[in-house]
């Protein structure tokens, strides 16, 4: 099986990757503050309870849709407007769309397609917003579906990680034995989201939306999100 793809996964999903990403902690910072969160058992239990299930039951599902819908720019169009509906707190959508055209610019830059520069023009000229799933949907095109999948779902938690070395009192070594317990789930998170169906995908977690919204005006913040 050719492998050829795997390069730009490795590239594009790498730290060194300038989306932005390390300015935002995507309610983590608030959900801390809110909960006393402070150690490597406390970030265990946010992604457990609060990001597995998220990705498994709403945000894997709908990096499907747009991996499957890639080449379709009215299909892509309809699946963005659907992830910016359901993305309620300001501050997450305002991430999101960030994160989205810096990953879509540098991916014109550096690895363009005609799929992305349909998504550029599409969104210069109001069609679409642009959200971070979205593109990275589009951009594995042309990777297999469940090593697509499996990368985001890395991409995120390890996300998360780097926030925490921030946020609470954890070393690397505790962050990377947070990931590596999360990634053993990994395998059966993504066989459960490949079985939802989009009119069944979603997940509300009110903790920590309300979280992002507390943190759009807390006093001080060392995130942007």
């Amino acid at each position: 099986m050719s492998i050829d793809w795997l390069p730009f996964v490795l590239r594009t999903s790498d730290a060194l990757f300038p989306t932005g990403a390390y300015a935002h902690s995507l309610g983590l910072e608030e959900y801390a503050r809110l909960t006393g969160a402070k150690d490597e058992g406390a970030l265990g239990e946010f992604l457990e309870l609060h990001i597995i299930p998220a990705l498994t039951l709403q945000e894997l599902p709908y990096l499907r849709f747009a991996h499957c819908g890639a080449r379709d720019l009215p299909a892509l169009i309809e699946i963005d407007r659907e992830i910016h509906a359901w993305k309620i707190p300001a501050e997450a959508r305002g991430a999101s769309l960030r994160l989205g055209a810096r990953r879509l610019d540098i991916l014109l830059k550096t690895a363009p397609t005609a799929v992305l520069e349909a998504l550029r023009k599409t969104i210069a000229e109001g069609g679409m917003t642009g959200h971070h799933l979205t593109i990275s949907g589009a951009q594995y095109a042309d990777v297999p579906l469940e090593a697509a999948l499996m990368t985001y779902y890395y991409q995120s938690l390890s996300g998360y990680c780097v926030a925490a070395l921030k946020l609470l009192r954890i070393g690397q070594e505790a962050c990377q034995r947070v990931l590596s317990a999360c990634l053993e789930a990994g395998p059966a998170a993504i066989r459960e989201s490949m079985e939802i169906e989009r009119a069944r995908a979603g997940c509300f977690n009110p903790q920590l939306e309300i979280a992002s919204m507390r943190h759009e005006t807390a006093f001080e913040r060392l995130f942007i999100s």
